[in-house]
Order: C-alpha cells, then sequence, then structure tokens
C-alpha cells in the first residue's frame, strides 16, 4: 500500500556519522587512517564541522553495493552486511588506499575506475559501515564552478 505524500520539506543532511562501539577502533580508523580532526566533548563524543556537507544522499541497495564490491548480486555470508555507506572524496585514491593498507585495513575494492569516471577503495569501517576513499570527477568540476 502506497502511502500518500508527506508535506514535510528536508533542506539538507544537518549530521552523519557511525554509532560507535570500539572508541579505539574508531579513533584509529577515522583519526590515525583517514587523517580527520575531531573536537572532543564530555562523554566521548566526537565531532567535526570542518568537512563539507554530503553531495548525495542516496537509498542503495544491497545487491547494488555487492555488485560494486564482488561483481554478484548476492553479499559474502562470510562478511558482516554494512548498515550504511560512506564516502570521503580524496586528493590521491593511490596513496590514501596504501596507507588504510599501512594502517591493517582489509580492502573489498582498491583503486578501481567505475564506468562513471570515480576512482574508488572501499572497505568496511569498525562500526561495519561500507567506506569508500575516492576520486569523483563530476563533484569536482561542480564544486569549481560555485
Amino acid at each position: 500500500m502506497k502511502l500518500p505524500r508527506t508535506k514535510s520539506k528536508v533542506l539538507f543532511i544537518t549530521g552523519f556519522g557511525p554509532i560507535v562501539r570500539d572508541r579505539t577502533a574508531s579513533r584509529n580508523f577515522y583519526e590515525n587512517a583517514l587523517g580527520l580532526s575531531f573536537k572532543e566533548e564530555e562523554g566521548g563524543y566526537r565531532h567535526t564541522e570542518a568537512l563539507e556537507g554530503a553531495k548525495t544522499f542516496a537509498l542503495w541497495p544491497l545487491s547494488h553495493a555487492a555488485q560494486a564490491c564482488f561483481g554478484t548480486d548476492t553479499w559474502p555470508p562470510e562478511i558482516p552486511i554494512p548498515q550504511a555507506w560512506l564516502e570521503f572524496d580524496v586528493e590521491d585514491v593511490d596513496a590514501e588506499t596504501k596507507n588504510l593498507e599501512q594502517h591493517g585495513y582489509d580492502l573489498l575494492v582498491s583503486v578501481r575506475r567505475e564506468p562513471w569516471g570515480q576512482v574508488v577503495s572501499r572497505m568496511l569501517s569498525p562500526e561495519g559501515l561500507l567506506v569508500g576513499v575516492v576520486y569523483t570527477p563530476s563533484m569536482r568540476h561542480e564544486r569549481k564552478g560555485k
């Protein structure tokens, strides 16, 4: 049954981040491996307002994510199913990929060029997010035109 469309109007993504279970593992991934800087509040809440907002918010079917990572419509049963995806556009995907490997992260995809021109490496974060370090030419051009 299709429900009627609501009258609400979402303006933008206010924030996004993982729900952290293992603080040390998450800090190692986001701060040490990815090099993000955070402010720390009481109780261990860490945040940054220094990153630009999301260029895309998408409902990515698991079958599409599996195809993007493994070339099949089925997610492998031995790998935890991600609950969300997050991509960081970076200056140099090759260098970031090597850096993540040196920090001990297993890549699902390593420096692959997608048909639309994006270059991507993907892995699972400690929280189970499907994280990509990417170079997205079309979004770089949009940014320069602002």
